[in-house]
């Protein structure tokens, strides 16, 4: 139920990807439901893809990042640098100028902290957003206590990788109730070559600085994401409040998720609505969804190969999402599209909620983003995991060896896929895979699980009308 009158302004800050902006939208769609009025400050990059096609009840604002006009620019570096050097100015004109009552809030995707010490200087209460799990960030928070034991170096890279002792760290040391085995070949920030990691833990380093100054950190992960977990605000040892408040897809509506307004959930890419059309002639179940997401970078052409063939090994109907790029589709064998047309589609892009909901999905092939994971719990898919860079592989080892969704795919190697994909689409172990999902499914959207959420972001709320 929407609470009457608006109660205050909150503005948003994501970091300027999909899998970021989205969860952001989300989060501002729930404060807006309690009576706040939200607005997301986004990269005019960002701005220019997403403004016709979000949900009207959120107001966008654009934050001219000094990258010019062109498209949204991929790599990591340019992005962290245009929002050190550029964005801050133009988000204190906004947070300023939002009218005679001050923000009641800032609330900052952690990855865009540079906007902490901006509404700081603007006087106005700032908390944190994490859109990923609790679990990656239990990680990341611990960097300074993984250095400190010797576990990575200075510089992030682990140390002694190869002793047996080592391969527990994650789990024993950081004292995560879980049963995955992490170790630190799975640490979020080892993605690349050797620069871009010693790149990416400089920038968490930074990043934990101003972390320490929050008083409250908003998690978009169900509240007991791992057997055991309890009703509980966690504090860090400098005082954060953690709350988890996820999935906020499923929590930001009173309605079912399958009426969830699309809007809610605004792609920066024009999907292939033909692939419903082609879903729609399938038999229930039996199609091999597969999308390795919007922000990674191509697996390489040796693999695209062996994966088109793995696919069209399987006899079984799939979709393939598949930007029209070289680096994406310069490894299908030649006449690959239209040689599989029929039972097999590819796209440049796909509708992915309509595609995980439709009856035809038997199978999703992912690269374990944890919008996907979302997703694929609350439309009860099963999961063939493919996990590429940074948290997907914490994601992954939950997926598989803590709630029994999905299984891990070892390699793109034909036999390997076909293989793979005939376990988890057929046979028992495939079907206890699926009540184990919707089982999943059912408490995080309508079980103790989904209420607990919602009490936990009306705790935050609380705190935001008293000002603490």
């Amino acid at each position: 139920m929407r609470a009457t009158g608006v109660q205050g302004k909150i503005i948003l800050v994501p970091f300027p990807a999909q899998g970021h902006v989205t969860p952001m939208l989300h989060l501002a769609l729930a404060f807006e439901a309690r009576g706040f009025a939200a607005t997301v400050a986004c990269p005019d990059f960002i701005h220019r893809r997403i403004a016709d096609r979000a949900d009207a009840r959120v107001a966008l604002a654009s934050i001219p990042s000094g990258l010019g006009d062109g498209d949204s620019p991929k790599d990591f570096a340019t992005i962290v640098g245009a929002m050190e050097a550029h964005m801050p100015a133009h988000l204190e004109d906004l947070i300023r100028g939002v009218g005679p009552e001050p923000a009641a809030c800032v609330v900052v995707d952690l990855l865009a902290s540079w906007a902490i010490p901006v509404a700081a200087r603007c006087g106005v209460p700032v908390a944190g957003f994490w859109p990923a799990m609790f679990a990656t960030y239990r990680i990341i928070s611990a960097i300074p206590e993984l250095m400190r034991k010797g576990f990575i170096s200075e510089c992030g890279m682990p140390l002694h990788p190869q002793l047996p002792c080592r391969q527990q760290l994650i789990v024993e040391e950081l004292q995560l109730p879980t049963q995955a085995k992490l170790s630190t070949k799975d640490l979020p920030w080892l993605v690349g070559n050797s620069a871009s990691q010693r790149s990416r833990f400089a920038f968490w380093l930074w990043t934990l600085e101003r972390v320490r100054t929050l008083n409250w950190i908003l998690i978009n992960s169900f509240p007991g994401e791992t057997p055991g977990g309890g009703d509980f605000v966690e504090h860090l040892g400098h005082g954060t409040r953690i709350l988890e408040v996820g999935p906020l897809l499923a929590n930001n509506s009173n309605k079912h998720v399958d009426e969830v307004n699309q809007q809610s959930n605004p792609s920066m890419w024009d999907a292939d609505l033909s692939c419903i059309e082609w879903m729609d002639k399938q038999p229930p179940q039996s199609v091999i969804y597969v999308s390795f997401g919007s922000w990674v970078g191509p697996i390489g052409p040796a693999e695209i190969e062996e994966l088109a063939r793995g696919l069209a090994a399987t006899g079984r109907p799939f979709l393939w999402v598949l930007k029209d790029e070289h680096a994406w589709r310069g490894g299908l064998p030649t006449g690959y599209v239209d040689t599989v047309a029929g039972r097999g589609k590819v796209v440049e892009w796909a509708p992915q909620e309509s595609v995980l909901r439709h009856r035809a999905v038997g199978c999703y092939l992912t690269h374990c983003g944890w919008n996907s994971t979302l997703e694929a719990i609350l439309h009860g898919q099963r999961m063939l995991c493919y996990p590429i860079s940074g948290d997907q592989f914490v994601n992954c080892a939950y997926i598989v060896e803590v709630w029994g969704i999905g299984m891990r795919l070892g390699s793109t190697n034909r036999s390997v896929v076909e293989e793979c994909i005939e376990r988890v689409m057929g046979g028992q172990e495939g079907e206890e895979m699926k009540q184990r999902v919707v089982g999943l499914r059912e408490e995080v959207m309508e079980g103790r699980t989904s209420c607990r959420a919602k009490s936990n972001l009306q705790i935050f709320i609380e705190a935001i009308k008293k000002g603490s």
